[in-house]
């Protein structure tokens, strides 16, 4: 089957519907899921042509609710073309495309429209789109969630990047009120600066300097003052790349105190560790930090606990240049990690050496992404009525991550050279197949998801 035909049936003899994996036929109607057969009765599916992918696992895709496009302004960096190819190649059916390190960034209608028409025409996989907070930009809010934004983001600290500054005080509680009734959420970049009595002076090419700039009460303090707002304005939030595990006690207490509040993770925090980054390798530089092996054995446990919800990529990608290679110096190079292709198969190599499970894949990477989106009517599951988004995928095919195969525009990632498991054979947005055995639809199939709107 050529890449870009219309799918009428996929049949795999493992088919992962809810907690269960069984042979099994999917048909699909005008992109929808129409009907999941049994084995036994898949050969009365006669119209149209099936994709036998024989031992192959089918699941819902990857909704990747954390993605830096940054297309308009800084297209050198990544751009819509280039980053959903990489997410169609992962398995991810759906992302979410941040507001910042675009020019102009998504804090105004206006702003939002540019990027929609920046997006046009060029997505191989659906998008939405967050919203931005940003001081002095409330009264923008509420037009930005009836125009189809699927929330908005803000920082606590310093975001990167002088087009999209950080919130004081005054600037959240204007912006909680004007999102109180609209179902919409606020994501929050948890970090806080803080006094503290330690000196940072180091060799700037190791690690241990930079990560000492960054300590985990930095964190802890911007946690405390997302739970406060969240309890106080009764308004959905949501904790984004969370990266210590210091955190979780007042989170804990905060979802008992009944405050509307969920919690991402990243790829790179539950597979990358402090102690393996190399001296001068600004590739694993992120912000919140990668942290040591003790603390990443705390966010698995915390994602089997369902104190964290969902785990995501952070693709926040930059040019070579940006990453300070020829000086290794952590403290000027972009932090920021791409990773948008691999997540699916990082996840899974270090997921299932630890007990979990492909049940466990499709509620953090799919379902629990959807949810906070609002896009779960049609978006993280297989049933009849949901979108036909699907990767075709082979959990125990080994592969090594090599500089040809990614599809990121520059292709520097921590990631490179290392061994994964789970690699992508197809995957299928709303019925179109985009990709399959490394080929790619020839034209872009993806489309512009706008929260409100009643899908087409």
């Amino acid at each position: 089957m050529e890449t870009g035909s219309s799918v009428s049936a996929v049949r795999s003899q493992r088919v992962l519907i809810g907690e269960e994996i069984l042979p099994a036929l999917i048909t699909i109607k005008d992109g929808k899921i129409h009907n999941i057969l049994p084995d036994a009765g898949a050969t009365r599916h006669t119209a149209g042509e099936v994709l036998d992918v024989g031992n192959s696992v089918v699941m819902p895709g990857i909704v990747d609710c954390h993605v830096h496009v940054n297309e308009p302004g800084r297209t050198a960096w990544e751009g819509y073309w280039t980053a959903t190819r990489a997410a169609a190649a992962g398995g991810v059916t759906t992302i979410v495309d941040m507001p910042l390190n675009s020019i102009p960034p998504t804090t105004t209608l206006k702003n939002f429209h540019e990027k929609l028409q920046a997006a046009a025409g060029q997505c191989f996989v659906d998008t939405a789109f967050w919203g931005g907070v940003v001081p002095g930009n409330f009264l923008e809010l509420r037009p930005m969630v009836q125009a189809g934004v699927a929330g908005f983001k803000c920082f606590l600290i310093h975001s990167g990047v002088a087009e999209f500054p950080h919130v004081a005080d005054s600037d959240l509680h204007a912006a909680l009120r004007q999102l109180q009734g609209t179902g919409s959420v606020l994501l929050f970049h948890a970090e806080k600066e803080v006094q503290q009595p330690l000196t940072y002076d180091g060799d700037p090419s190791e690690y241990s300097t930079f990560l000492r700039t960054r300590p985990d009460i930095m964190e802890m303090e911007a946690v405390r003052t997302v739970t406060e707002l969240c309890l106080q304005y009764q308004v959905r939030c949501h904790i984004v790349h969370l990266s210590s595990a210091q955190s979780l006690k007042l989170i804990r207490a905060a979802r008992e105190a009944g405050a509307p509040l969920t919690v991402e993770t990243t790829h790179h925090y539950l597979t990358l560790s402090a102690e393996d980054i190399p001296s001068g390798a600004t590739q694993f530089k992120c912000c919140p930090p990668i942290r040591d092996i003790a603390n990443q054995g705390q966010l698995w446990s915390a994602l089997r606990a369902g104190d964290i919800d969902m785990v995501v990529s952070d693709h926040s990608p930059c040019t070579p240049g940006l990453k300070r290679l020829d000086s290794g110096d952590f403290s000027q190079a972009w932090g920021g990690i791409s990773s948008l292709q691999f997540g699916l198969s990082s996840f899974w190599t270090a997921a299932s050496k630890r007990g979990f499970l492909l049940p466990d894949v499709v509620r953090l990477l799919c379902k629990e992404p959807a949810q906070l989106c609002r896009l779960d009517n049609r978006k993280g599951r297989l049933m009849p009525g949901h979108d036909a988004d699907l990767v075709i995928w082979d959990p125990e095919k080994e592969f090594m991550v090599e500089e040809k195969m990614i599809h990121h525009k520059n292709k520097l990632t921590p990631y490179l050279g290392l061994t994964l498991y789970g690699e992508v054979k197809g995957t299928i947005v709303g019925g179109k197949l985009v990709y399959f055995d490394g080929s790619f639809c020839p034209v872009p199939l993806g489309q512009h998801i706008l929260i409100n709107q009643t899908p087409a």
